[in-house]
């Protein structure tokens, strides 16, 4: 573990550094997705006109470049407002004027005033309790999102190619000295889908993701968040991710990502 307390450090309202604990594996400069999507997520949901009553239902992102490690602005802006849903628009941008690297549309849904009759998609995977704790593939830094996580799997591993199912849990909270949410456990988490379930070696081919979407009919709870991936890549260089999500409690919602496949 590094030094850092958090995956980001809180500059003012809108203003962020990025810490150690956000690179990810391909780039000592670059973060992995998933702790700047997460911190996106906490932008649609504290911004100062956010409606109250309101949950994020989907939340998809645009990975437009790689995100630096480094100072970033966060901004939002509502992109329609009506009775039960709304749009909200949150970017992610280097300081200095520079373009955004990432760009998130959430759909927030009004939560009904009245209990409706729950249903439980599917089968619960095994806890996080029968998991082992596994290593992240190797990676060329001692500190990083690998050393910032908690991996568990139930199926598969880092370095095993084919399906995967793994718990994770945050080490460190999103951003130092703030509280840890349960959106930010499964946000942070969902990105790593693609390196769940790889299916090809990584040592021969890039496998990146240029998006993510996830969907939640449930809010999560919990410290530990599953995210049980499938890839598929077709010869033409494309791939999907798919993933189901739970948390202790059960399924939660999908998670899917866009691969550009090619040979190193």
């Amino acid at each position: 573990m590094g030094d850092a307390e958090g995956f980001f450090e809180r500059v003012d309202a809108g203003r962020f550094l990025a810490t150690e604990y956000t690179r990810g594996p391909w780039d000592p400069g670059a973060q992995h997705a998933g702790p700047p999507a997460a911190l996106l997520g906490r932008a649609v949901e504290d911004r100062p006109d956010a409606r109250a009553g309101m949950r994020i239902a989907r939340i998809t992102y645009e990975i437009l470049r790689p995100v630096p490690i480094g100072a970033l602005e966060v901004a939002t802006r509502v992109l329609r407002s009506g009775r039960g849903t709304e749009v909200v628009e949150a970017s992610l941008t280097p300081g200095g004027g520079a373009a955004p690297v990432m760009v998130a549309r959430a759909l927030r849904i009004r939560v009904a005033e009245e209990a409706v009759p729950a249903v439980v998609p599917g089968p619960q995977v095994p806890p996080p309790g029968e998991a082992g704790a596994v290593p992240f593939f190797p990676v060329p830094w001692e500190t990083g999102y690998h050393t910032a996580m908690e991996a568990r799997f139930t199926q598969g591993a880092f370095v095993e190619l084919g399906p995967g199912t793994c718990w994770m849990r945050m080490r460190v909270p999103l951003v130092a000295g703030e509280e840890i949410r349960p959106l930010d456990r499964v946000l942070v988490a969902a990105d790593s889908g693609n390196g769940i379930s790889s299916v090809l070696d990584y040592a021969r081919f890039v496998f990146l993701n240029g998006d993510l979407t996830v969907h939640l009919h449930r809010h999560p709870v919990g410290e530990w968040a599953c995210v049980e991936s499938r890839t598929a890549v077709d010869a033409a260089g494309i791939g999907l991710v798919d993933a189901r999500l739970h948390d202790e409690k059960g399924p939660i919602g999908r998670a899917a990502q866009s691969l550009f496949v090619a040979p190193r």
